[in-house]
């Protein structure tokens, strides 16, 4: 049985006559690591800025362990937050900056300097203990900012776009370590990026916001594979969106023909117009594969072991795929798809 620590009925957030964020449905459980996915402007910095009580609601509520919250300031909700630009005090060292809550909160001395080493030990960063925010990387940065909310020993951590101003690289380091503090200290952590790996490198669930409004909720896996619609699709990866028309269905399968093309997927069962969505990568090269389409090679870009090719089929409507095989723009060449990497949806 799951505990819900953490629940949002109805939230929304309303700017003049625009809504920011739309009735936002979300039970949380305990040590629970859900992350809010979506583009700028979609209202998940909102929502967390909700949570935090950084902006009051427009309707709905929050709940914390059966306790109405969404009427309380941000210090009496006790929640740490990670901003995206660290938002350390310059002039304060490592072990001044982790501290400041606790000190702030008039805990004792001498339990406040336990607290500060134990967070400094398990964001690695005791031996930088007495420097200052300007000596450090910006993966020590954010480690030290982490620290400081996870001092407090808090029932929920909001951290939004953490990792956003980091290289690549520190951005990989830093979402390990996110992800390993999570599991050793088991906090009920809500996360905001428009990232896509992150959030399923990180997430137990995974939230995806359009225009205020929720448009799936699902592990992982879920939203990974079984997108709900087009959007989710597009945004988790599936490049390839072809409009086209269902002509046919047989069981789960369906009969699809547009752009030149016809396909056989699944999903929408109902004749008319829809739109297909395939990966890149559920692409393969050469004949006799299922869902055969000619296409013309125009750019090429190399990924190590694989490449990244944009082609055009005949009807001129653009087709992105990746393959190990040697091409060239201007190649002619067939590529096909399994028909349940095929996903059929309304347009």
């Amino acid at each position: 049985m799951t505990f819900e620590q953490l629940r949002l009925d109805g939230v929304a957030r309303s700017f003049g006559t625009a809504n920011a964020l739309s009735g936002l449905d979300l039970a949380i459980a305990r040590g629970e690591f859900v992350a809010l996915l979506g583009p700028s402007g979609c209202g998940k910095s909102t929502a967390l800025n909700c949570l935090a009580g950084l902006l009051p609601l427009t309707g709905g509520s929050i709940w914390l362990d059966d306790v109405r919250i969404d009427g309380q300031p941000p210090e009496q909700r006790g929640f740490g937050m990670v901003f995206q630009n660290y938002a350390l005090f310059p002039h304060m060292s490592v072990r001044a900056n982790i501290g400041f809550g606790l000190k702030m909160r008039k805990v004792a001395r001498a339990d406040a300097r336990r607290r500060v080493d134990e967070a400094l030990r398990l964001v690695q960063l005791t031996d930088h203990a007495a420097k200052f925010p300007a000596q450090l990387s910006g993966g020590q940065q954010q480690r030290v900012a982490i620290a400081r909310a996870v001092v407090l020993e808090p029932p929920v951590v909001l951290m939004d776009e953490p990792l956003s101003n980091l290289d690549a690289k520190l951005r990989l380091e830093m979402r390990m370590e996110i992800r390993r503090l999570h599991q050793t200290l088991g906090l009920t952590t809500v996360y905001v990026t428009h990232d896509q790996e992150e959030a399923l490198s990180l997430a137990d669930r995974l939230v995806v916001l359009r225009d205020g409004t929720v448009q799936q909720i699902g592990t992982p896996e879920e939203v990974y594979a079984q997108p709900v619609n087009s959007y989710v699709a597009s945004f988790m990866g599936y490049r390839n969106l072809l409009d086209v028309t269902v002509t046919g269905a047989t069981g789960s399968s369906v009969t699809v023909e547009g752009a030149g093309a016809r396909l056989t997927g699944h999903g929408l069962l109902t004749e008319g117009p829809a739109q297909v969505a395939i990966r890149p990568e559920d692409f393969v090269v050469g004949d006799g594969t299922e869902n055969a389409l000619d296409v013309t090679v125009e750019i090429v870009e190399y990924h190590g072991r694989e490449l990244s090719v944009s082609a055009r089929l005949a009807s001129g409507v653009p087709v992105y795929f990746r393959t190990d095989k040697r091409l060239a723009p201007g190649d002619i060449t067939r590529i096909g798809v399994p028909a349940e990497r095929v996903l059929v949806f309304e347009p």
